[in-house]
């Protein structure tokens, strides 16, 4: 029932042109989303293809192609995407580790199989649930692998996806690899059709993302702040948005009365209000100074410079990790809690779901409110052994989701038999 899905395809691409033309994520790269591509010198290597619909699927995607990188120093590395912003992010941020950015084709029988003479892939990687039927034919029949990446099924298409595929015929039967997130979408991925032997559980590659293992600042490159070692607290807040930095203050402020020689870090996930949340400390009648400026000798630090905050969490005492008090819906707590420091976060994390449910009850904490924060700041700073041992518990949690763009890139080497 192959020629169904070629026939509908068709029909609804027609249908949905004009929409994809206008539409600011998806109108640019028309000539190559119908599968026109210039022709590439031959790679002396593997020619691997990985693709992303999105930037946070590229992000996600990222820590697999620098161990490809790495250990196929001889391949030529393709990216597609789908958005702007993915395309974007692939020639920004990953550019100096692949070799060609495109926009994805069209899933096409005509668009996938120029595609496929283009780049003559001998692996397609994809991501997720993009299961594009024609495209998987097309690599299979030039002789190309696939591997689906971070693989998932949710419970709540698995009806919608066995319908599909008993009318369009089944496309897993063409995958020659499943590296799937969790196991119960490897158990819905093998309902689905996909065969015992090619099914894997490796873990999801937006946690490598996610983590960084930076090591952390000397503390007296921030200053002398906060007297002899053993006696020391800090207190960073990291990516903070507009409306949090008046909480974060007026907690800080409450604590002083409790804990004289805590000091406050104020990491603002736009350095451009830095300015401004320098003077809502001030108001606050407290010492702030810029770190851009060298001002570190003050009780609050607005810490506006680069990559500079993964490694600071490192000296922290206990960190509080922002957009959560605000309906940003959250940034990422598994930075900090790698480095081993308990995490604080509000209620509105819907953006890092995951994260929060690796974190809950083993080194992180979802506080309310303010009172709430407060409250919880203030029994962990009298219980230093508490602090410890969630430390300890937070980077133990992180370890066990870590390493999953490794077990990939070791399954993608046996697959290709390199």
């Amino acid at each position: 029932m192959r020629w169904l899905y070629i026939v509908v395809s068709y029909l609804l691409l027609t249908l949905m042109l004009p929409f994809l033309m206008l539409y600011r994520k998806t109108r640019s790269g028309l000539k190559e989303r119908f599968g026109f591509y210039p022709k590439w010198n031959t790679a002396e290597g593997a020619r691997i293809w990985l693709h992303g619909a999105s930037a946070g699927d590229l992000l996600a995607l990222s820590p697999m192609i620098i161990l490809l990188r790495e250990q196929f120093p001889g391949a030529l590395i393709v990216v597609s995407t789908i958005t702007n912003t993915g395309h974007l992010i692939a020639t920004g941020r990953l550019a100096h580790l692949i070799d060609k950015v495109i926009y994805a084709p069209y899933d096409l029988w005509g668009a996938t199989r120029r595609a496929v003479r283009a780049i003559k892939p001998d692996l397609l990687i994809l991501e997720y649930t993009e299961i594009w039927p024609n495209l998987i034919r097309a690599v299979k029949r030039a002789g190309g692998k696939i591997a689906l990446s971070n693989g998932r099924f949710s419970p709540e298409h698995f009806r919608r996806y066995q319908m599909l595929f008993g009318l369009i015929g089944n496309p897993l039967k063409d995958i020659d690899l499943f590296l799937m997130r969790e196991a119960d979408e490897a158990e819905r991925a093998l309902t689905l059709g996909a065969a015992p032997a090619t099914v894997q559980v490796t873990g999801n590659t937006k946690f490598d993302a996610l983590v960084s293992f930076a090591p952390p600042v000397d503390p007296q490159s921030l200053g002398d702040l906060w007297g002899p070692a053993k006696s020391r607290s800090l207190w960073i807040a990291g990516s903070t948005h507009e409306g949090e930095e008046e909480i974060i203050i007026e907690v800080f402020r409450r604590l002083l009365l409790t804990f004289p020689t805590l000091h406050l870090i104020i990491a603002p996930r736009y350095l451009e209000r830095a300015s401004r949340v320098a003077h809502l400390v001030e108001l606050a009648g407290l010492s702030v100074g810029l770190r851009s400026r060298q001002e570190i000798n003050s009780r609050v630090i607005i810490l506006d410079t680069m990559g500079e905050l993964s490694s600071a969490y490192g000296v922290a005492t206990l960190v509080f990790v922002g957009g959560s008090f605000t309906r940003r819906g959250g940034q990422n707590i598994l930075e900090p809690a790698a480095h081993g420091k308990p995490v604080l976060f509000g209620p509105h994390m819907e953006n890092f779901h995951d994260s929060v449910q690796v974190l809950i009850g083993r080194g992180g904490i979802q506080v309310k409110d303010a009172d709430h924060l407060y409250r919880v700041m203030k029994d962990l700073l009298s219980k230093p052994k508490a602090i410890e041992d969630l430390g300890i518990m937070a980077r133990e949690a992180v370890g066990q989701i870590s390493g999953a763009s490794a077990r990939n890139v070791q399954a993608f080497r046996k697959l290709l038999k390199i």
